[in-house]
């Protein structure tokens, strides 16, 4: 109760007490935020999921495999929705599905994965011509490449983001 009903901080002149959740960045407040996540995990998505469906949580978003009718999907995200008022799920039901930077595709049931690209963020990068140390873009082209390698589950698929990395690179000087 010390760390979720007795947060208090000032504005200015005015004193405020936080009435809900925990002081963001602090340490405790994260480990009860993954104390939290796992009991909704274990209630609401996991005891729903068959054992041979894939499931990942980064924080707050997660993703799931479920071969069952789109009722039953509907059905369990409409019970995790239930489980408390400050989580709701957004839903993207489909054959194709992105998580984090990671564009995940069933075709025919097999899955291929690539990079997603988030159309508000890229193809922009730190442009060459500023005054960041030398390293920073090498860093950009390191780790660019490098999720290429991870994420690609196909020879084709890397190629393709290759090609995108190089006209990102060209278009940004």
């Amino acid at each position: 109760d010390l760390v979720l009903k007795e947060i208090a901080f000032v504005d200015g002149n005015k004193f405020y007490r936080q009435i809900i959740g925990g002081a963001m960045g602090s340490p405790f407040t994260l480990t009860l935020a993954n104390i939290f996540m796992w009991k909704w995990e274990k209630d609401a998505i996991c005891g729903a999921i068959g054992p041979h469906e894939i499931y990942g949580r980064y924080i707050d978003d997660i993703f799931f495999t479920f071969n069952d009718p789109k009722a039953k999907i509907e059905a369990v995200i409409k019970k995790a929705n239930a489980f408390h008022p400050n989580i709701k799920l957004e839903a993207n039901i489909g054959s194709c599905v992105s998580f984090l930077d990671l564009l995940i595709n069933n075709k025919n049931g097999v899955l291929f994965t690539s990079v997603y690209h988030k159309p508000a963020a890229e193809p922009c990068v730190v442009p060459f011509i500023s005054d960041h140390p030398r390293h920073v873009f090498s860093n950009i082209i390191q780790a660019a490449l490098l999720r290429a390698v991870r994420y690609s589950s196909t020879l084709d698929i890397f190629e393709k983001e290759r090609r995108s990395i190089r006209l990102m690179l060209l278009y940004n000087g």
